[in-house]
């Protein structure tokens, strides 16, 4: 009976290839392929230095894959990938160098730190990328804030109108809070300066290879502590997708009272006639369709940290398909679904119109000053629930008397106060946080997104810094032996 030669590598059916490694298009592959290469340039160049790799077989090595980011990976997207896409890749090079010169790029390394720096570098520029369009949106905020800081409207609790603040405040309250999920984000994302490439397979290598130069070439800021935790873990990524999800859920919620605002029954809010949508039976519809999507998308974000949670639990502590393929995959989604979010929100937010009268109109209705006119008794000595009382019973009556304005008599027991303006009442709540100190807040908050920005800016420098370092160092190699023995700056 012939059993075949097990030295001879099998393939798997197309079917199951395809369940296995998808159908990725081009684009997705070349994406992919960029950074794979990227990790490629960095070791190469490390293997050089540290004397691993023959000047002749790093300057091929290096020019070739110049050459195919060059070209967008043409040469590759469309191979054969019976055994994923870095073995095609890895077989391209060994195709077109010969093996003895492609065969050593894999050298000191294993697909399992190679597909976690990958990984690394992949989230990283994802990071960016949603932190910096979280800040814009906080900027749009801000400006809208100072542009509607007058413009006063009752808050409501329980759905019932509570007290008098301004839509300017309103949103301010809502910046702050993306300004905390933004951290949340960043500081989920802070393990990422450390670079996993170096761990091996799962324990290292004896070939005296040097992380630590691999990491700076690729802007990391540190080399592996620990092997096995390195190609284990990808805990980053599920963190970083909890923390982008909690920015969604705070704008679902500022989408939820955007969409309660806008009705007629509200009237509050008004938006122009390019954000709204209408029917195709009922000629008066005048819906805020992207309200609704803004308060759907998180739900992709939630479903998806809950599916990669679960792909993760219960796995060994060690590189696992479960862990490394199977629960990433659910990663890239949901933050996408986050980073459309916080697009969507920006055009939104800074389209929403108030409509001040209103505004103003339902603060008087729900007697918002209700709170104020019983806070003027306890400063004339009043005690707090003999004034929520009498307050209490001067709402009861102008409502049974159809009236807005409320008017509280003197009494035995009660001095004569005047009833304010529900601007007046917003102005006197200076105290705890209210709207009286909008001043404060806002320059705290603005200050705030400044100082963020700026740091965001210097980490993109800083990668900007370390990819320019990797092209010379790999220009260097590709120019010819002797110029690369030692490390450039």
């Amino acid at each position: 009976m012939t059993t075949g030669n097990p030295m001879v590598p099998k393939t798997l059916g197309p079917r199951t290839l395809r369940l296995v490694y998808g159908t990725p298009d081009a684009a997705a592959t070349a994406a992919e392929l960029h950074l794979t290469s990227e990790v490629d340039l960095a070791h190469v160049v490390m293997l050089r230095e540290q004397g691993l790799l023959e000047p002749d077989a790093a300057r091929k090595l290096v020019s070739y894959i110049t050459r195919l980011r060059h070209d967008d990976f043409a040469e590759v997207v469309d191979l054969p990938m019976p055994r994923g896409l870095y073995l095609a890749y890895e077989g391209r090079l060994s195709e077109v160098l010969g093996a003895d010169v492609g065969g050593r790029l894999h050298t000191g390394r294993s697909r399992n730190d190679l597909k976690a720096t990958v990984t690394a570098l992949r989230l990283r520029d994802l990071v960016s990328g949603l932190v910096s369009e979280v800040q814009r949106l906080r900027a749009v905020l801000l400006s809208r804030a100072a542009a509607h800081r007058d413009a006063v409207m009752p808050v409501y609790t329980h759905f019932q109108a509570a007290m008098p603040v301004t839509y300017g405040y309103h949103l301010l309250g809502v910046a702050l809070a993306l300004a905390r999920d933004e951290r949340a984000i960043r500081d989920a994302a802070a393990d990422l300066r450390r670079c996993p490439l170096g761990a091996g397979a799962v324990a290292g290598t004896d070939l005296p290879i040097e992380p630590a130069r691999t990491a700076e070439l690729l802007g990391f800021e540190e080399p592996p502590r620990h092997a096995i935790d390195a190609v284990a873990s990808r805990d980053t990524a599920l963190r970083v997708l909890a923390a982008a999800a909690g920015a969604a859920v705070t704008i679902s919620r500022l989408a939820t009272d955007l969409q309660l605002w806008s009705t007629a029954e509200f009237g509050m809010i008004r938006f122009p006639d390019r954000l709204i949508g209408g029917s195709s039976a009922m000629p008066q519809k005048r819906n805020a369709f992207l309200l609704e999507h803004l308060k759907a998308k998180p739900a992709t974000a939630i479903g998806a940290w809950t599916a990669v949670a679960s792909a993760m639990k219960s796995t060994p502590f060690t590189n696992t398909i479960e862990v490394g393929t199977e629960a990433l995959g659910g990663v890239w989604p949901g933050l996408a679904a986050v980073e459309d979010t916080v697009l969507l929100a920006q055009t939104v937010v800074s389209g929403a119109r108030p409509c001040p009268e209103r505004m103003e109109q339902r603060a008087r209705q729900g007697f918002v000053t209700a709170t104020a006119v019983a806070n003027t008794l306890v400063r004339a000595g009043v005690p707090f629930r003999t004034a929520h009382s009498a307050v209490a019973g001067a709402v009861r009556a102008a409502i049974d008397d159809g009236r807005e304005e409320l008017v509280l008599s003197a009494g035995p027991d009660l001095p004569g106060v005047s009833v304010p303006s529900v601007a007046e009442a917003v102005e006197q709540c200076r105290y705890g946080g209210g709207p009286g100190e909008f001043d404060a807040a806002f320059a705290a908050a603005r200050t705030e997104l400044v100082a963020d920005a700026a740091a965001s800016a210097q980490a993109r420098a800083r990668l900007r810094d370390a990819r320019e370092r990797l092209a010379r160092a790999a220009d260097e190699i590709a120019a010819g032996p002797g110029r690369s023995d030692g490390r450039h700056g």
